[in-house]
């Protein structure tokens, strides 16, 4: 049975705001110390200063050339007046970028505030062991709602910046961060819904790795989990916790690492739509009840390496749980060869390459 979703107010992303509260909010996150300037807006300060050193000189010689062929002085003022307005028109669109962007982070904190949660307006280089988080430079998390009960969850909008060459491209993500009780394998779900030309991860992983589970499951997700360890993600993922994830999450990539879940899409997760955000409620609210489950597991290598250590036999129960009283307990935690998923090489880029190039032979000797 499915869970009821979580209750939230989203009143506060919608409702009408006070200019005079967004000002001072707007002053006091000034007041915070930062980590540092976002690449965003060092890029910023640069097109600025680019505008103003290069740009403004040719705009006055422009308007001085036009001015001489002018016969009267109203026409050589045309010029003038057009390149003031298109002067007043960038800095209103300046103005109104400001401050929409200083109700929108109003907005998310009253949304958080109102909900028992917080609001953090940026991170840079967050401490996360998901996937996306250790790619490229420029990595900060922005507009993060952050709550702790029943256990902490965290939403947030994620980018990273990539270099090729003299080439950047800059990487978007949303994601949702849940804290586990204990940590458990290295497991990825990719889900289908969401690909393209193949899979929209920033990783790949060994096909070895991959998993078929029962039911229409793999319709929906490929899983990898660490070989090996293929019952114990059986245990994690039964019927009850596999219906959830295709109900709920089917447009969700997920990341079981550590101790850690992670939901992530390629669109923003912290945003001012209700509609998100009871979508992200309700998947986060139907996962939580089946947590209590994963932090009954334990890693039954774990026994057979403190068997060893204590000079016992090394054969152990196979039992991916807590076991019985009277067996030696295993301690939370993974394996060393449990821990990561082992990464893919990578054939598709060569295999396109190939591909070109074949292309380049045939229409070469043809």
């Amino acid at each position: 049975m499915t869970s009821p979703p979580m209750t939230f107010d989203a009143r506060p992303l919608t409702d009408p705001v006070d200019a005079s509260a967004v000002r001072a909010f707007a002053a006091e996150l000034r007041s915070r110390p930062t980590g540092g300037i976002g690449a965003s807006t060092i890029i910023g300060i640069v097109a600025v200063a680019i505008v103003a050193v290069v740009m403004l000189p040719v705009l006055i010689s422009v308007v001085l050339s036009l001015a001489s062929i002018g016969g009267s002085p109203a026409s050589a003022a045309i010029p003038l007046v057009l390149i003031a307005l298109l002067l007043a028109a960038a800095g209103v669109m300046i103005w109104l970028g400001v401050r929409n962007a200083q109700t929108t982070r109003y907005r998310l904190h009253r949304f958080a505030q109102t909900n028992g949660m917080t609001y953090e307006p940026k991170v840079v280089d967050p401490p996360l062991p998901g996937m996306i988080f250790h790619l490229g430079r420029g990595r900060q998390s922005t507009d993060l709602i952050r709550g702790t009960r029943p256990r902490f969850v965290e939403f947030g909008n994620y980018q990273y910046t990539v270099q090729s060459g003299k080439n950047s491209t800059t990487y978007r993500w949303g994601y949702v961060a849940v804290k586990l009780d204990a940590p458990l394998p290295n497991i990825v779900l990719d889900a289908k819904g969401n690909n393209g030309f193949g899979s929209n991860l920033p990783a790949s992983f060994q096909r070895s790795q991959r998993l078929s589970l029962e039911g229409d499951f793999d319709q929906h997700f490929t899983l990898y989990c660490p070989e090996g360890y293929e019952r114990d993600a059986l245990y994690l993922f039964t019927p009850d916790i596999m219906a959830r994830f295709i109900d709920n999450a089917a447009e969700l990539d997920v990341e079981i690492v550590d101790d850690w879940l992670f939901l992530y899409t390629q669109r923003k997760v912290s945003t001012l739509d209700p509609d998100t955000w009871a979508w992200l409620f309700g998947t986060v609210g139907a996962l939580l009840t089946k947590f209590e489950q994963w932090a009954r597991w334990r890693d039954e290598r774990l026994v057979a390496e403190t068997r060893a250590g204590a000079s016992a036999p090394t054969s152990s129960p196979s039992l991916p749980f807590a076991p019985p009283e009277g067996l030696l307990t295993p301690p939370p935690g993974v394996a060393p060869q449990g821990r990561r998923l082992k990464r893919g090489g990578t054939w598709i880029p060569i295999v396109i390459a190939l591909m070109i190039a074949g292309f380049w032979i045939v229409s070469r000797f043809n």
